[in-house]
């Protein structure tokens, strides 16, 4: 009777390689490039800023995919506001593995509206 030979043992990466790490700043260029393109000229009006708020953050959910970091989960929150010179602060707590771990934010306002994004990038373990 021939001896099985032991089934090959499957590698498996407990953190990403240095280049396949979330990159703020790139997702950083990504947020501003759709806020930009979505809002600019746009007046806020109320019953407009559900669909507006979905759609940004379905256009930068997709081109955050596009970077092909593998094995990231990636959740984007987006608010949008009328502009009427009050102060507005946007605050998120999350529980990660900062080694891993990353988010980008960025701001857009015109005379009517604004707007602030923020994407989180977390890597599946």
């Amino acid at each position: 009777m021939a001896a099985k030979e032991p089934a090959p043992q499957k590698d498996y990466l407990i953190e990403p390689s240095f280049n396949a790490k979330f990159r703020s700043g790139r997702a950083q260029e990504i947020i501003t490039e759709v806020l930009k393109t979505k809002l600019t000229g746009v007046t806020y009006h109320a019953d407009n800023t559900s669909t507006w708020t979905r759609e940004i953050a379905d256009d930068i959910k997709l081109k955050l995919k596009e970077l092909d970091v593998e094995r990231y989960k990636f959740v984007v929150q987006v608010v949008i506001g009328e502009q009427r010179g009050e102060g507005v602060r946007m605050g998120c707590r999350c529980f990660w593995d900062p080694n891993t771990d990353s988010y980008a934010t960025a701001e857009f306002s015109n005379g009517s509206i604004f707007c602030v994004a923020a994407a989180f990038g977390v890597y599946l373990y």
